[in-house]
């Protein structure tokens, strides 16, 4: 029995491995191409090849040049938009999530369903009335624009909800005892008690901003308010492709999102594990 067991194990991590090696062979891809003139990836595409003379530095300091700047307007756009999205999507979701699972009010049920059937209606159906909304609130082309439609997101107000079904309700009575208001048990009490849900819902979230594509380019219209994935898919054209940006580009953008995870990732498996038990 000992025996089938380690042979299970060491086969389960052979298996995983593999599927890491699969998982992070288009980032290694990448990361050598951005130490590779444009003109090799033109010619070999993205491989594992090491060639020593051919790799330099040239695609980084490009980034730094003149040409380069418009790069790092991108960059502060994605992350201001990221960090300001990732916030206030937390508290207001965490907030109604949090009322949803322990007051009882008339209508909650209804509010419950309601935000199930927004989790299933796809961006495309609400793209038009909402582009509408944020011409008539004079907010195209600005930072509100891509972050006030989703700033209260479905699915997060329902793992908030989950989440908080299971906090110790004899701790909102005691601090009621104590004359503790409302608002003042979930900030001081229970929202201390739902860090490993913020840090979940915090690396979703973020990552999800960072990668949003559609609604922003919707919203945005100038070069200046671009954010990084518009910029740096607008550098493929038809007339020419800006392969020193594309690349070390990419690379660097992948950087915020791996300090979010190491941040909050022991927050992370216990969040999601605890959060989707609850009843």
């Amino acid at each position: 029995m000992m025996k089938r067991r380690w042979m299970l194990k060491v086969l389960s991590v052979i298996l995983l491995t593999c599927f890491a090696m699969v998982a992070l062979f288009p980032f290694a891809a990448l990361l050598l191409a951005s130490f590779k003139p444009a003109n090799e990836l033109m010619r070999f595409g993205l491989n594992l090849q090491l060639d020593p003379e051919e790799m330099n530095l040239q695609n980084y300091l490009y980034l730094f040049t003149k040409e380069g700047k418009i790069y790092w307007t991108w960059y502060k756009n994605s992350l201001l938009i990221t960090l300001l999205f990732t916030l206030i999507t937390l508290f207001l979701s965490s907030m109604v999530g949090y009322a949803l699972a322990i007051y009882n009010f008339k209508g909650k049920n209804a509010i419950l369903f309601l935000v199930l059937f927004l989790m299933m209606i796809p961006l495309e159906i609400l793209m038009l009335p909402l582009f509408e909304e944020m011409i008539a609130f004079r907010l195209v082309d600005t930072y509100g624009g891509v972050i006030i439609p989703f700033a209260v997101s479905p699915f997060a107000v329902f793992f908030f909800r989950q989440y908080a079904l299971g906090l110790p309700k004899e701790l909102i009575d005691a601090a009621r005892i104590d004359g503790c208001s409302e608002f003042g048990i979930y900030l001081r009490i229970m929202g201390p008690l739902m860090l490993p849900a913020f840090g979940a819902m915090g690396i979703l979230q973020g990552l999800n901003s960072w990668n949003n594509f559609l609604w922003p380019l919707i919203v945005l219209r100038t070069d200046e308010m671009f954010t990084l994935p518009i910029g740096l898919a607008g550098l493929l054209t038809p007339y020419g492709n800006n392969y020193d940006v594309l690349i070390s580009g990419s690379v660097l953008a992948v950087l915020p999102i791996l300090v979010l995870f190491f941040l909050l990732q022991r927050y992370f498996i216990s969040g999601l594990t605890i959060g989707a038990i609850k009843e």
